[in-house]
């Protein structure tokens, strides 16, 4: 078995379908649909399935669903008002939620949903603002602009192959700072040479990924690439440069 034979026989061991199974529609989606739903009342625009599984990268190692809560633009109240209020709904409710920094996190059974409530700007747009509560302010941001981006990249492959990797070695790497990176580091790169691709995108993160501005392609005042700092950033720094010199595919990614 050659390499790239290797790292694609390990994507599609991890990589699983965008669609969601019957049962986690019925049992999870659902109720949590229904629950905010009733929360929102007449503000509510649309509720969606975003994140991993829209973008078609969705991996086993993670079980995080992301319900993304359209909520109409004319909503009088403020972003964190909506958010600290649909947090303590679905405590209410029953549900063991945490503060996240765009989301609200529940974990039901073995998986892991993240809600994220964002009001809808004014006009024909798919453009959001969302709060950000560990910095106490707001960005703007285009959910179907990010899930558009990835999906026509073709670089699936390799997005998946880097969120294998990083779940593997419990890395804190956020799923559409992630993405970009790959993007951006296989520029103009074949797409058909998945190993040695992999090893690009870990020699991008060994020598550019810490000092790297990471710009949200829908808002250039959202900087993507402080989501982590520094400490945060050299770790997964130092895993690359680890994992890039293991003698074997085995020990690299597995």
């Amino acid at each position: 078995m050659n390499q790239d034979d290797y790292v694609i026989k390990i994507a599609k061991k991890y990589h699983i379908q965008s669609s969601v199974d019957i049962d986690t529609q019925n049992t999870i989606i659902s109720p949590l649909r229904s629950l905010i739903s009733q929360w929102a009342g007449t503000c509510l625009n649309d509720i969606q399935l975003s994140g991993s599984r829209a973008k078609g990268t969705a991996i086993s190692l993670s079980s995080d669903l992301d319900l993304f809560v359209s909520l109409k633009s004319t909503t009088s109240n403020s972003l964190s008002e909506l958010y600290n209020s649909l947090y303590h709904h679905v405590t209410q409710a029953g549900y063991k939620a945490r503060k996240q920094n765009v989301s609200i996190g529940i974990n039901i059974g073995d998986k892991q949903i993240d809600l994220v409530p964002a009001k809808k700007r004014s006009g024909n747009t798919n453009y959001h603002s969302l709060y950000l509560s560990k910095q106490k302010t707001w960005t703007q941001t285009n959910i179907t602009e990010h899930i558009n981006i990835v999906r026509r990249s073709d670089r699936i492959t390799e997005i998946v192959l880097l969120k294998i990797w990083s779940k593997l070695h419990k890395l804190d790497f956020p799923s559409i700072y992630l993405e970009l990176i790959v993007i951006e580091a296989l520029k103009g790169r074949n797409t058909n040479n998945s190993a040695e691709n992999f090893l690009l995108i870990l020699n991008y993160i060994m020598d550019k990924f810490t000092d790297k501005k990471i710009i949200d392609p829908s808002n250039t005042n959202n900087i993507i690439s402080n989501d982590l700092n520094k400490t945060e950033k050299e770790i997964i720094k130092n895993q690359a440069i680890s994992s890039r010199y293991q003698s074997s595919w085995g020990k690299i990614i597995w």
